[in-house]
């Protein structure tokens, strides 16, 4: 829709002289109050005119264009006069105190998580200032670019979370920038004003008291133990003395590199002590808890904190928060676990994607809506070699809703996107989902439900899915999930099972958070790793260090 602006010139409601309003002015059909007014000096009409001209020239729905149309209606609210500028008693044009504040803060945007060169460009310096107006303008629309552009960083990150998979769904935060401004320009300390743009949770606020702490002594780092092959008893490994002087087991003078039976039973207790699987292998769960605490490096600190800021602002006082690279799902209640518990989530071939949603039903008895690509590569496959195999798994075919004979199909024309058939697996022992899942209705078809592969919850690594989240003790979750629901408890539920699906709705959407940390901090402030599963981590890295 269009938006009609009310155009207001000294703070009335006006007529304006042609030209003062372009057509960039004319945006919805809802009503909203915009003040443009008329320019009065040779600068502040080329501060217009190079704002005008950057508002046409960015692509429409891009974060260039949201940001030259704020700079736009900022600066036409004050007759497109400079804020960072200013004239000294010598007539020397210099940067006003407040600018002067701000570059401090870019100068220490280390602390951030952000590189300072982003912002202090070299538009922004005034010994690179061309004379006149025209130069002037540049440089004080460049400045509130820069300002702009660390705003968006601290509350969105520098990295489009698609940039590094697609798996990544996730919503950028809309700033007020032309309320930014303005609160910038008026207030004492900018510092604060910023302070509240960058992730209030907790965790966020411990890793960037880690990346204090390392950045305070970067050198005085234990050792860290590089990814690479599974290391087996017996086996040789550059990288085993790196564990004998993390795990304190004295080096041997012959077979330094050698996997012995001493270094192994120091493993087997370090991975009971993190709730790992005791099998004394080192793989990449056991390398990334070895590579946490002191030894996380300061590069994951950095990545885990723009992830962070790609998070919704607000997660819900109660909450459900799957982390993926530690196969856990919690639920948080005002800020205290109440519940938590192992899941198994996508293998690197069918990852589960990173979103945030609201758990709207809870399904006991579910039938399984067996997805099109499953259907494709791995059921039409398994009927060609067994032609009994549909009704074997308790499967049933669906043509325009009703069921069909599977013998009736011809199984070799089976594609993802050509066939007319639907195959579900009816509730029961057998069925994918087990007894119960737990449904937010979302674009990627996955939700977190019960499995009947129980096994799978003492890996240490629980990549197993097509993408779906398999919940350890589906009731035990259900009944602290439904803590808030007075109709709805576990007795209710179990009560349930067994007969046809059934469809719970709680009177509350509760929301339900799926991230990618692989560096968390306990409130005490200790860091601990999991492994890159996926390589989300390793490619953000390799996108901020570009």
């Amino acid at each position: 829709m269009k938006k009609i602006v009310a155009v207001v010139a000294s703070g009335l409601l006006a007529c304006v002289a042609p030209n003062a309003v372009t057509a960039q002015d004319i945006a919805s059909l809802d009503i909203t109050r915009v003040v443009i007014a008329p320019p009065q000096s040779d600068l502040a009409s080329t501060i217009k005119t190079a704002l005008n001209d950057a508002y046409y020239g960015a692509v429409p729905d891009t974060r260039a264009y949201r940001q030259a149309q704020d700079l736009y209606f900022f600066y036409g609210k004050r007759h497109f006069e400079p804020m960072w500028l200013e004239t000294s008693s010598n007539g020397q044009v210099v940067f006003s105190d407040q600018a002067e504040k701000i570059r401090q803060l870019f100068r220490a945007a280390r602390s951030e998580g952000l590189r300072p060169e982003d912002y202090l460009t070299s538009d922004i310096e005034l010994t690179n200032a061309a004379t006149g107006p025209a130069g002037l303008a540049a440089l004080e629309t460049a400045f509130s670019a820069s300002v702009m552009r660390y705003a968006d960083h601290l509350h969105n990150g520098r990295i489009e979370p698609t940039a590094v998979s697609g798996y990544f769904d996730l919503k950028h935060k809309p700033i007020d920038e032309t309320d930014l401004l303005m609160q910038l320009a008026e207030v004492e300390d900018p510092a604060s004003v910023f302070a509240t743009l960058e992730p209030q949770h907790p965790e966020f606020q411990r890793l960037k008291a880690a990346l204090a702490e390392i950045e305070a002594d970067p050198f005085n780092r234990p050792a860290v133990v590089a990814e690479g092959p599974l290391i087996k008893l017996g086996m040789t490994d550059e990288r085993v003395p790196v564990l004998r002087e993390r795990l304190q087991v004295a080096s041997l003078e012959t077979g330094a590199s050698t996997y012995t039976e001493d270094l192994q039973n120091a493993v087997m207790a370090f991975q009971n002590e993190r709730g790992l699987q005791a099998d004394g292998v080192v793989g990449p769960a056991t390398v990334a808890a070895l590579n946490g605490g002191e030894a996380t490096r300061r590069e994951d600190i950095l990545a885990n904190m723009e992830r962070w800021r790609w998070m919704p602002s607000d997660l819900g006082e109660f909450n459900v928060f799957v982390n993926v690279p530690e196969f856990m799902v919690r639920i948080n209640d005002h800020g205290r676990v109440a519940h938590e518990t192992r899941v198994v989530v996508g293998k690197p071939a069918n990852q589960t994607p990173i979103f945030s949603d609201s758990i709207r039903h809870l399904v006991v008895n579910p039938y399984w809506n067996v997805p099109s690509s499953i259907v494709a590569n791995e059921i039409a496959p398994a009927v060609l070699r067994n032609p009994g195999y549909i009704p074997n798994q308790n499967m049933e075919l669906l043509y325009n809703g009703s069921v069909v004979s599977p013998y009736s199909v011809n199984w070799q024309l089976v594609s993802s996107s050509n066939f007319p058939f639907r195959v579900r697996q009816r509730p029961g022992a057998s069925n994918a989902l087990g007894q119960i899942k737990f449904l937010f209705p979302n674009s990627h078809d996955v939700y977190l439900h019960d499995t009947p592969s129980k096994y799978l919850f003492d890996r240490s690594s629980r990549a197993f899915s097509h993408g779906c989240i398999r919940v350890e003790n589906p009731m035990a979750f259900a009944d602290a999930l439904m803590a808030n629901e007075p109709n709805i408890s576990r007795a209710s539920l179990e009560s349930m099972v067994g007969g046809s699906e059934r469809w719970v709705n709680p009177q509350t959407q509760i929301p339900v958070h799926i991230a990618y940390f692989t560096v968390r901090a306990d409130a005490d402030g200790t860091l601990h790793s999991y492994s890159d599963i996926y390589g989300h981590n390793a490619r953000l890295i390799q996108l901020m260090q570009d």
